[in-house]
């Protein structure tokens, strides 16, 4: 399972659609995809927008990486914004996306080298 995080419910279709067979559920916002993290469904990864309505992309991270069971889940964040030059692996985040430059086969990269 793979959690896309994006409140621009096309740009998470999008994203959704370029991983294939994959199983993905899409959330708009933070609080609901920690609900279902709560509820034991843990992603195999997931794929985070910062400038979320609501608790945005950092306060998300801040919350996975307090726990065991979600610190090592692969990040991949997908943003707008230049995040050039600032270390996130601590927050388990392996890659990020520029939304307008990305495209299909780099997320389906990352999915194949995150889960296979």
């Amino acid at each position: 399972m793979i959690f896309v995080i994006d409140d621009d419910e096309i740009m998470a279709e999008c994203i959704a659609s370029a991983m294939g067979e994959h199983e993905v559920r899409i959330f708009g916002n933070a609080i609901s995809a920690m609900n279902a993290i709560s509820n034991d469904e843990i992603p195999e990864m997931i794929f985070l927008d910062i400038l979320l309505t609501g608790p945005d992309g950092f306060t998300f991270l801040n919350e996975l990486v307090s726990y065991d069971d979600t610190a090592r889940i692969p990040i991949v964040v997908v943003t707008s914004l230049n995040l050039e030059g600032r270390d996130l692996s601590v927050y388990g985040v392996v890659g990020v996306l520029e939304k307008d430059k990305m495209t299909p086969s780099e997320v389906r990269e990352y999915v194949e080298k995150y889960v296979g």
